[in-house]
């Protein structure tokens, strides 16, 4: 029998963190199986989930960048994810050829900041993408105060804070931040091979909170500028290894081994797989 197979999949996803988390997590657990990173072109995205589905060996895949929401019309929906975040990252096998979508993005952006009270306080997002969808999605149950999204397209992102019913304001990248107590970048920028995210960071307040999506690498400019601002920090390993954990648990029918997430983080960090 063909060994069973899990993948991340996206363009560009060379950069991409996942295999090492749940090879780390299959090796932990003792499972015979294997994760892989594929590359995997918006025309070609339908024969791929088409080849997939023929193949009982594979028991699904995490989705992103730029296939978040295209997904959608791929593969069944059983949980409503159209129609609340608007986005999938997670696609998984149910039976000999059904194919289900679902979103673990929002638990593993809400996962590091379930403790800070956000009631009432400001916000403001810097992209209206998939990943944007899911943040705002949490936020949204959250109580928070006004949403500012920056982005390069004013009415899609007008169209999110509609979406999720939050009260707020668009602004350009070129924007003036608010004075938010959370600041959250969704979008590529800062990442490996995308243009830096210049923001000017002295609207923030002091007891502000900078929370930058993007994990490679794992210390963007952003995060930089805003320690030297003494502003605390959270970097994208902590929603990347949250949302992995869900997958992985769907995918292999265990749950992943958080007990060992010191361990992983220092092999994400050294890159030493």
């Amino acid at each position: 029998m063909t060994r069973p197979y899990a993948e991340v999949i996206g363009d560009p996803i060379a950069h991409s963190k996942s295999p090492i988390i749940h090879g780390f997590w299959l090796e932990k657990r003792g499972i015979d199986a294997e994760y892989r990173a594929t590359r995997v072109t918006s025309d070609d995205l339908p024969r791929f989930i088409a080849e997939r589905r023929a193949d009982p060996a594979w028991r699904g895949c995490n989705v992103t960048i730029p296939h978040k929401v295209e997904m959608l019309d791929l593969v069944d929906d059983p949980g409503g994810v159209r129609d609340s975040i608007g986005a999938m990252n997670t696609v998984v096998r149910q039976g000999a050829d059904t194919l289900f979508g679902t979103n673990t993005d929002a638990a593993g952006f809400y996962a590091p900041i379930a403790d800070v009270d956000l009631t009432g306080a400001p916000v403001a997002i810097v992209g209206a993408g998939g990943a944007a969808r899911a943040v705002l999605f949490a936020l949204s149950r959250m109580n928070v105060g006004p949403v500012t999204i920056l982005n390069r397209s004013p009415l899609k992102a007008a169209a999110l804070l509609s979406r999720f019913g939050l009260k707020g304001e668009v602004l350009p990248l070129t924007g003036r931040l608010p004075a938010a107590k959370l600041l959250v970048n969704t979008s590529a920028l800062g990442m490996e091979g995308q243009p830096p995210l210049d923001l000017d960071l002295l609207p923030l307040p002091a007891d502000a909170l900078v929370y930058d999506i993007v994990y490679a690498p794992l210390h963007t400019p952003l995060l930089d500028a805003a320690e030297a601002r003494g502003l605390e920090t959270i970097d994208g390993l902590e929603m990347l290894v949250g949302q992995a954990a869900a997958a992985f648990e769907l995918f292999f029918d265990q749950p992943a081994p958080r007990e060992h997430d010191a361990e992983l983080r220092a092999r994400l960090i050294g890159g030493d797989a």
